[in-house]
C-alpha cells in the first residue's frame, strides 16, 4: 500500500512539472499576437493621433483659440479647464500615441529588417511630443514608457530639455533625418498614411518641424543661424502637394469626428465673435467655407459670432441666430484634412523669422506666399486684390508680425490649440474677454495636468504642481516666461 500511494504521489509531481513545462505554450492564444508588425502600428499612430487631435484642436483648441465658442456644456469655454467637456483631455491621446510610436523605434532598432521605420517613428516622436509639452509645459517624457525597466511613476522633465536635450525634439528630428539618410536596405516603409512610404518627403517634414520649433524656442535660445541654414536649403514643406495630411471621407469610419455627431452637440459650437471680427474686417472669403451664415438671416448671406464663455444657466440664446460651422466639418468632410504640418504654416513662420531679423528672406514675400497657400488649402479662390488692400503688408500701419500670426491663426481652424499656442507665444491676434470667466478673466497659458496623475504618479505630479502654483493654468511654459 505504501508504495502504491508513492507511486502516485511521483505521477502527480511529474504531471504537475510536465503541465508547467508547457504551461506558456497552453496559455498563449495563437490568434492573439503578442507583438504588432511595425507597419500596423505606424498606421495605427499617424491615423489615430490625426483623427483625435483633429476633433481635440476644432472643439476644445477652437474654444481656448477663441475660433469657435460654446452654447452649453460649456464649462471649458469659461475656462474652467479641469472640467473637459465634448473634448479637452488631450493628455491620454498624446502619451497612448506615444507609447504606440516607442515600440515602434525600439523595434527598429532592434530588428534590421525594420529599420526602415526607425527615421520616421524618431520624426514622429518629435512633432507629437512638441504638441504634448506646448499644451502643458513640463510633462513625463525621459522616464515615460520604461515599465520593463521598473520605471512605474515617471518624473516631470521640464520644457527646456524636452525641447533641447540629447532625445528630446530637436535631437530627434536630426536623428530621424539621419536614419533616413542612413538607410540603404530595400524593404519599403509601409503603413505610411501620410507620405505613402516616400522618406523624402519625411525629411522635408522634419525640416519644416524644427522651422516651428525653434520659432517656438526664439525668445529663449540663439536659433538665426540653425534656421537660416534651413531657409537657404530649401527643403521643407514648400509647396501645398507636400503638405503632411491626410484627407478625411465624406462617410464612416473616417470622416471627420464632427460629422459623426448628433446634431446637438455639433449644433453646440458656433462662429466665436472673435472669428467673425477678424474675418469681416480682413472681408475674408473663407468665411464663406468655414462657416454657415445664421440661419434668422432673410439674405442668407449675414455671419453672425457670439462672445466666448457665456453662462448657459443665465443667458438665453437662440441658435439660429448665430453661425454653425461650415459643411465642410459635417456633410462634405472628404475636402476636409488631419493637419500635420503644411507649406502655409511652414512660410508663416518663414515670414516671421525674416521679419524679426532671425533669417535674410523677404519677409513680404513669404507672408504672401503664405496666405495664398492657406486660401488654396481651405478651397477659397483668393480674391484678386486682397493682398493689396485688406491683407496688404505692413500697410497703413499695419503690424507686419500681427498680420502673420493672425492669417496663421484663421488657417489654423482644425488645428485650434496651434492657434491659442501662437497666441500666447505673441500675443496675436487679441483675443477677447470672455463673457462669464472662470479664471478672473484671463486667459488660460498652460493646460491643467490631468486629476489622475495625482494619484497614479503623486510624488512626481506633486513636484510639477509645485512649479505651476498648484497646477495653475496661468502659469507660463518655459518658452513664454
Amino acid at each position: 500500500m505504501k508504495y502504491k500511494y508513492i507511486a502516485v504521489f511521483v505521477f502527480a509531481v511529474l504531471a504537475i512539472a510536465s503541465c508547467t513545462n508547457d504551461f506558456e505554450e497552453i496559455n498563449t492564444n495563437p490568434n492573439a499576437p503578442v507583438s504588432v508588425q511595425p507597419s500596423l502600428l505606424l498606421r495605427q499612430v499617424i491615423y489615430n493621433y490625426g483623427e483625435e487631435m483633429s476633433y481635440e484642436g476644432f472643439v476644445a483648441g477652437g474654444l481656448l483659440s477663441q475660433h469657435m465658442t460654446a452654447l452649453d456644456f460649456n464649462l471649458f469655454d469659461r475656462h474652467a479647464l479641469k472640467s473637459p467637456q465634448l473634448g479637452g483631455n488631450p493628455w491620454p491621446i498624446f502619451y497612448t500615441n506615444l507609447r504606440d510610436n516607442q515600440i515602434i523605434i525600439d523595434q527598429a532598432q532592434e530588428t534590421p529588417a525594420f529599420a526602415v521605420y526607425e527615421g520616421p517613428a524618431l520624426i514622429f516622436k518629435a512633432y507629437m511630443t512638441a504638441g504634448l509639452t506646448d499644451i502643458f509645459g513640463d510633462v513625463p517624457y525621459s522616464e515615460a514608457f520604461r515599465g520593463l525597466d521598473g520605471i512605474v511613476e515617471p518624473k516631470y522633465d521640464l520644457q527646456e530639455d524636452i525641447y533641447l536635450q540629447p532625445g528630446g525634439i530637436l535631437d530627434n528630428l536630426d536623428q530621424g533625418i539621419a536614419a533616413i539618410e542612413n538607410y540603404n536596405g530595400s524593404i519599403a516603409l509601409e503603413g505610411d498614411v501620410l507620405f505613402n512610404g516616400d522618406l523624402t518627403d519625411w525629411v522635408r517634414f522634419a525640416n519644416s518641424l524644427k522651422i516651428k520649433a525653434l520659432m517656438r524656442i526664439s525668445e529663449r535660445e540663439n536659433v538665426n543661424a540653425r534656421l537660416q541654414t534651413l531657409f537657404d536649403d530649401q527643403n521643407y514643406i514648400a509647396s501645398n502637394d507636400q503638405n503632411a495630411v491626410f484627407n478625411f471621407s465624406d462617410s464612416e469610419p473616417n470622416n471627420f469626428r464632427m460629422g459623426r455627431l448628433r446634431a446637438g452637440d455639433f449644433n453646440n459650437f458656433v462662429m466665436s465673435e472673435t472669428m467673425e471680427e477678424v474675418l469681416e474686417d480682413l472681408n475674408d472669403a473663407r468665411i464663406n467655407v468655414l462657416f454657415r451664415p445664421r440661419a434668422n438671416n432673410a439674405n442668407g448671406d449675414d455671419f453672425e459670432g457670439l462672445l466666448n464663455g457665456i453662462d448657459a444657466s443665465s443667458t438665453s440664446v437662440t441658435l439660429a441666430d448665430y453661425s454653425l460651422a461650415g459643411t465642410i466639418f459635417r456633410e462634405n468632410t472628404g475636402i476636409l484634412d488631419a493637419n500635420y504640418m503644411t507649406a502655409w504654416e511652414t512660410n508663416f513662420l518663414l515670414a516671421e523669422a525674416a521679419e524679426k531679423g532671425l533669417i535674410s528672406a523677404s519677409a513680404q514675400t513669404l507672408y504672401e506666399t503664405g496666405v495664398t497657400q492657406a486660401h488654396e488649402y481651405w478651397n477659397t479662390e483668393l480674391p484678386a486684390n486682397y493682398l493689396t488692400t485688406d491683407a496688404a503688408y505692413g500697410l497703413n500701419g499695419n503690424d507686419p508680425i500681427e498680420q502673420i500670426i493672425t492669417q496663421k491663426w484663421i488657417a489654423s481652424v482644425i488645428n485650434g490649440y496651434e492657434g491659442w499656442i501662437e497666441y500666447r507665444r505673441t500675443g496675436f491676434p487679441a483675443l477677447k474677454t470672455i463673457s462669464a470667466s472662470f479664471n478672473n478673466d484671463l486667459i488660460p497659458v498652460r493646460m491643467p495636468y490631468p486629476a489622475e496623475e495625482a494619484s497614479l504618479n503623486a510624488d512626481n505630479y506633486n513636484v510639477a504642481a509645485i512649479a505651476t502654483n498648484d497646477n495653475d493654468i496661468n502659469v507660463p511654459v518655459w518658452w513664454d516666461e
